[in-house]
């Protein structure tokens, strides 16, 4: 098992740093995604909390947050520092693609697959929304559950389901599974949006309708999070890593189908798990100030930092106010996500 390591998500310039490294302390990483900045005097920062060792820092409060303006600290008082539910101005979709191929409906292991997804739609959907869509050999997935849907009751539909194409068509599956997601996040009404492509299959590509090149070249221009789960005696795990770059669960023996469900929904639920969308009044009324949030866990500490300017503002600040993030995209990998094979 190895670290994936994240991907900044938003070029703007921040600073990472340990607070108490000269004394030991283990240190927290601070990752900005997007900051907003509006009259009468609202800043919101939406960032990421894990370890050192990338794992999730879930359930922090207000009280375990520090604000501090040109290196000054500002009371919790006056700043009246919230967290803010993410939703408010951050949506984030999984899209399960599964391989409903020949050789998976005449396996035996549909009513496993079916019992394991839906527990992976468990475990993910309090943090994202998620959507199911199968393939087999024909050109195009087909939609079994829309995002937000009741996975549980239309993925039991699988249970009888028959492989109008027997074939495999996983470069092409991948193709469109990420233009779905595009699609979706396209119309999306918040302005912060992530996409993650789950994929299942239990073997390569035997369609040949699509190259691997060219699922590679969606999924770089889409910039989503990807993760795949293989169990078969005909996995190739080169073609498949290719394809699940945030993480890859792979193994020839059909009684792991659960555990690498599981694997992918604990990388994905803890991802999930390390956004904070801190929002605040701050005291500036003119000019350029440097922000520094500070995040303190039991003996952890870590800082992120942002510059931005407060000129004409005034009180009457309601920290609840909706964020005015930027419309846009943001690409994060999910770190932590295992690289497995058995």
């Amino acid at each position: 098992m190895s670290h994936i390591s994240p991907r900044v998500v938003h070029a703007v310039a921040i600073a990472v740093f340990a607070v108490g490294a000269a004394s030991g302390c283990s240190h927290l990483k601070l990752g900005l995604v997007d900051a907003s900045v509006r009259k009468p005097s609202n800043v919101a920062v939406y960032f990421t909390v894990e370890t050192n060792q990338g794992a999730p820092v879930p359930n922090l409060l207000p009280p375990n947050f520090r604000i501090y303006e040109d290196g000054r600290p500002v009371s919790l008082l006056e700043s009246r520092l919230t967290i803010l539910q993410p939703e408010v101005a951050a949506i984030h979709y999984t899209l399960l693609l599964i391989d409903m191929s020949g050789s998976v409906v005449g396996s035996g292991d549909v009513p496993t697959l079916v019992t394991a997804a839906s527990s992976f739609a468990d475990r993910v959907g309090p943090y994202q929304k998620v959507a199911v869509y199968l393939f087999d050999g024909r050109p195009h997935i087909d939609q079994v559950v829309p995002f937000g849907g009741n996975v549980r009751g239309g993925i039991s539909s699988l249970l009888n389901y028959r492989s109008k194409d027997p074939s495999t068509n996983l470069n092409g599956a991948v193709i469109e599974g990420v233009r779905a997601l595009q699609k979706q996040m396209d119309a999306s009404p918040v302005p912060l949006r992530f996409g993650t492509l789950v994929v299942f299959t239990d073997g390569t590509d035997r369609a040949a309708r699509a190259k691997p090149e060219d699922a590679q070249t969606a999924l770089d221009e889409a910039g989503f999070d990807s993760y795949v789960i293989a169990v078969g005696a005909e996995t190739d795990e080169k073609e498949l890593k290719a394809i699940g770059r945030s993480g890859a669960f792979t193994s020839r023996n059909p009684t792991d189908i659960a555990a690498g469900f599981d694997n992918i929904a604990r990388a994905i639920e803890g991802y999930s798990k390390r956004y904070y969308l801190l929002t605040y009044c701050t005291p500036a009324r003119a000019g350029e100030h440097d922000l520094e949030i500070e995040a303190v866990s039991g003996d952890m500490t870590g800082r992120l930092s942002h510059h931005f300017k407060a000129d004409g503002f005034g009180p009457n600040c309601d920290p609840y106010q909706k964020p005015a993030f930027d419309v846009r995209r943001p690409r994060q990998q999910a770190p932590g996500a295992a690289q497995a094979s058995r």
